[in-house]
C-alpha cells in the first residue's frame, strides 16, 4: 500500500492522543474516583459511536537533528459527534490530566469548534467539565511568555456561543471534580446540570478566596450542598455514571434543536384512568400541608417525572415529564416550604424554568397552590416583588400551551400569575381550591378594624365576619359568574391534563422563540 507510511504516522499520534497526560496522571485520576475524559466520553455516548474531531492537536516535540517526531502533549480539550439513544450529538471534554484543564494545554478552536457545531448542525451538546474548563492559570503568564488581556476575540467568540447555544440547542453540563473560573461559567451556562458529590464548583478557588481571609475547604466552598441549594447547579448523584444517565433523561424530553419538536415517547399508562387518591389529597383543613409530589406522580405517565432543581426556590417543584407519551414542563406549588408562597429564589426558579419550556416548545402544566409572595422583612430585602414582576413577565411573553389546576389557595399578586395574561390556557379547579385577593387572616383586621373595635366583644365580632366572608368565597360561586371555568373532580385529572397534551400537541410549531433570524 503506497500510504502505510503515513498511516503509521497516525497511528502513532492518535496514540500520543490517547495517552493523554501520561500513564502517572491517569493512575491519579482514578485513584481520585474519577474516570478520564475519554472514559466518561465512552461511558455517555452511543457504544462506539463517538468520532473525535481534532484528536491530532497539541504541541509537538521533534529531534533537532532529524526532524523526526518524538512526542505530542496532546490538547486537554476532547470533543467530537456522537449518538445518545441513538441521536446525535456533541460531547465536549475537559482532560484534567493536562494542565487540570486550564489554557495552558489548550488550544481555544477546539472547544468554540465543538460550540459552532452544535449550533450549525442544531445538536444537543454535552460539556463534560473538570478544573478550569480551558480558562487560565497564573502560570500561563510565564508559559505563554505574555498575560492575556480578558475579551481578547477568541475568548468572546467563545463567551458569545456559550451563552447563544442556550436559545437554539439543549445544552447540558456535567461537572465531575472541581470546576473554577471559565470552568463554573460553562457548567452554569446550560439548561441542564449535574455535579458529582465529591465535586465543586467556585468562580475562584480556596488557595484566591483565602487572600479574603476566608479559609475554606473546596466543600465548604462550592461543595454540592452548597450549590445545589443556591440553584447553580441543578442536581447532584454519589456518581458519574449516574450523572452519564441524568444527561441521558433530560435529553429524552427536548427536541435536538428549536427547529424540532419534543420527541414522543412510548406510554402504555392509561390515558384516562382516574385517581382515587387524590380525593384525599388535599386536607379539609387547609392548615394542614400535604405531599405534592405523589400528585405529581399520579397524574403524569407512570415513572416520567424528571425533577429539575429540587432543592433550590424549594416552594415550587419543577421538573419534565410525559403525558399519553408526550413531553410537557410541569411545575407545582409544594405546600411544604412557606406554604408555597413565592420566595425570590422560587421566582428565579419559575423564570429559567419557563424559558426552557418556551424555547423547546414544551406545553405547560402548574399544579397550583400559591397563598401570594412571601411576605416579612427578609422577603422585603432580597427583593422579591422585583423578581416576582419578572415571571409576571416571563409567563406574559410565552406562547407555548399552558394548563393549571389549582388545587387549593390562589392569593394576591402571586396567585394572580398563575396563567399567563392576554391569552387562551386551560384552567380547572378542584373542589379544594380556594382564592381571594388576599387570605382573610390579617385583612379582615384592617377592612372592619372600625366595626370590630367598636363591638362589645371583638373577637366574636371577627369570628362572625370570617364566617359570612367566608360562606360568600365559596368556588361555586365564582364559577357562576365564569371567573372560574371548570370546577372538577380532582380524580378525573389525569385524563384532562391528556386531553391538554393533545390539544397542544395540535398547536405547537418547532421554530427558534423571541430570536433574531440569522441571515
Amino acid at each position: 500500500m503506497p500510504w502505510n507510511p503515513e498511516l503509521e504516522e497516525l497511528r502513532k499520534r492518535r496514540k500520543f492522543a490517547e495517552a493523554m497526560g501520561g500513564a502517572d496522571r491517569v493512575r491519579r485520576q482514578h485513584a481520585a474516583g474519577r474516570y478520564t475524559v475519554r472514559e466518561r466520553i465512552a461511558k455517555l455516548a452511543d457504544r462506539g459511536s463517538f468520532h473525535e474531531v481534532g484528536a491530532l492537536a497539541g504541541r509537538a516535540e521533534y529531534d533537532p537533528t532529524t526532524g523526526e517526531l518524538k512526542n505530542v502533549t496532546p490538547s486537554n480539550c476532547v470533543f467530537g459527534r456522537a449518538t445518545i439513544d441513538e441521536r446525535p450529538v456533541v460531547i465536549v471534554g475537559d482532560d484534567f490530566t493536562l494542565r487540570g484543564g486550564s489554557a495552558d494545554a489548550a488550544i481555544r478552536e477546539k472547544p468554540i469548534m465543538a460550540e459552532e457545531m452544535a449550533r450549525e448542525f442544531r445538536l444537543p451538546i454535552i460539556r463534560v467539565i473538570e478544573g478550569s474548563g480551558g480558562g487560565g492559570s497564573v502560570k500561563t503568564i510565564e508559559t505563554m511568555g505574555r498575560s492575556n488581556l480578558p475579551g481578547q476575540i477568541g475568548e468572546t467568540k467563545a463567551y458569545f456561543l456559550m451563552t447563544d447555544n442556550l436559545g437554539h440547542v439543549p445544552v447540558v453540563g456535567l461537572g465531575l471534580g472541581s470546576v473554577a473560573g471559565l470552568g463554573a461559567a460553562r457548567l452554569a451556562s446550560t439548561h441542564y446540570s449535574v455535579m458529582t458529590k465529591n465535586s465543586a464548583m467556585f468562580v475562584a478557588g480556596p488557595p484566591v478566596v483565602a487572600r479574603l481571609g476566608q479559609n475554606l475547604d473546596k466543600n465548604a466552598l462550592g461543595g454540592w450542598e452548597i450549590q445545589t441549594r443556591a440553584g447553580g447547579v441543578d442536581h447532584a448523584v454519589d456518581s458519574e455514571d449516574e450523572a452519564f444517565a441524568c444527561a441521558r433523561r433530560f435529553l429524552s424530553y427536548l427536541p435536538s434543536s428549536v427547529y424540532e419538536l419534543p420527541p414522543l415517547g412510548p406510554c402504555d399508562d392509561d390515558p384516562r384512568r382516574d385517581v382515587e387518591s387524590l380525593m384525599r389529597a388535599v386536607p379539609r383543613d387547609r392548615k394542614k400541608v400535604y405531599k405534592v409530589r405523589p400528585i405529581i406522580e399520579a397524574v403524569v405517565d407512570a415513572g416520567s417525572f424528571f425533577e429539575m432543581g429540587a432543592l433550590y426556590g424549594r416552594s415550587i417543584i419543577t421538573g419534565l415529564a410525559r403525558l399519553d407519551g408526550k413531553p410537557v414542563a410541569l411545575m407545582a406549588s409544594d405546600p411544604f416550604f412557606y406554604g408555597g408562597s413565592w420566595t425570590a429564589d422560587a421566582c428565579q426558579k419559575i423564570v429559567r424554568f419557563v424559558d426552557l419550556a418556551e424555547t423547546f416548545h414544551l406545553p405547560v402544566v402548574y399544579l397550583a397552590d400559591c397563598p401570594g409572595f412571601m411576605i416579612g422583612r427578609e422577603a422585603e430585602q432580597e427583593g422579591t416583588i422585583r423578581h416576582g414582576v419578572r415571571v409576571m413577565a416571563a409567563l406574559n411573553q410565552t406562547t407555548t400551551p399552558w394548563c393549571t389546576i389549582i388545587m387549593r389557595n390562589i392569593f394576591g399578586v402571586a396567585g394572580a400569575a398563575h396563567q399567563p395574561g392576554g391569552r387562551l390556557s386551560l384552567r380547572y379547579a378542584w373542589l379544594s381550591a380556594f382564592w381571594g385577593s388576599l387570605p382573610l387572616e390579617g385583612g379582615i383586621e384592617a377592612a372592619y378594624r372600625a366595626e370590630i373595635e367598636a363591638s362589645d366583644d371583638p373577637a366574636k365580632a371577627l369570628a362572625q365576619i370570617e364566617e359570612r366572608l367566608n360562606r360568600l368565597r365559596s368556588p361555586f360561586r365564582t364559577a357562576e359568574s365564569f371567573w372560574v371555568e371548570d370546577i372538577v373532580d380532582p380524580r378525573k385529572t389525569r385524563r384532562l391534563l391528556t386531553d391538554f397534551a393533545q390539544l397542544a400537541w395540535r398547536v405547537l410549531q418547532p421554530g427558534p422563540r423571541g430570536l433574531a433570524m440569522r441571515p
